[in-house]
């Protein structure tokens, strides 16, 4: 079986190599590991390994999973990056460090409120509905700009743009448009790519990757 610093370890050449290949500084790219669904068992293997970056898509669940592995290392971030329901934020903005999925003014609302309470703000990416699929959450993109204005006047760090591709086709020209988009609207920052399309993701320029399959044992 491979051990959890091996997986890491091949994950962190990929992204290198990748990097590299686009003449870009590997350091440049920061590495998420998704953690939901697993164990704090799991976690600690991965925190053993010297990964410090970890991301939950629900607030319960990495509330329960979380409140020991945080007392214990408190130098790991943790990330959101599943859709954050409005009722949510209080908890989200006590809990995590940067939210991936910003993506409605009531949200933005919330947090802001949430933030004010707490006396924190989590930095937030504001997610993009780079496909214009239905059933997925983010901006549209013909609303993009005026929704990033608003972010700019809160008080929360605007950490870049995340997409996530359709399902079953090409993601890199979803990713190549992603990174236009921030070049358009002056945004630095770019959480695009996933265990299986995360080296083409840095190839175009993602600044975060959010992968997990990759790192976990099946």
């Amino acid at each position: 079986m491979i051990d959890a610093a091996t997986r890491l370890a091949s994950v962190r050449d990929g992204i290198a190599a990748a990097a590299r290949t686009a003449g870009r500084d590997p350091d440049s790219v920061t590495l998420v590991a998704v953690s939901k669904t697993r164990s704090a068992g799991e976690v600690e293997e991965l925190i053993a390994a010297g990964q410090k970056i970890f991301g939950e898509s629900r607030v319960q669940e990495a509330a329960d999973k979380w409140s020991g592995l945080k007392a214990a290392h408190p130098d790991v971030t943790l990330h959101c990056i599943g859709r954050l329901q409005s009722n949510k934020a209080d908890e989200a903005v006590q809990l995590f460090d940067v939210i991936h999925s910003l993506d409605r003014a009531s949200l933005l609302d919330a947090l802001v409120r949430a933030g004010e309470r707490a006396g924190r703000y989590p930095a937030v990416y504001v997610q993009v509905n780079i496909g214009a699929e239905e059933q997925k959450g983010g901006v549209a993109l013909a609303e993009l700009p005026a929704f990033l204005d608003q972010v700019r006047a809160s008080p929360l760090p605007l950490a870049g743009l995340m997409c996530i591709p359709p399902a079953g086709v090409e993601p890199s020209p979803y990713f190549a448009l992603l990174a236009k988009l921030a070049r358009r609207h002056d945004v630095t920052g770019l959480s695009m790519g996933m265990s299986g399309d995360y080296k083409a993701a840095v190839m175009l320029g993602a600044t975060v990757v959010r992968v997990g399959t990759a790192l976990f044992a099946d």
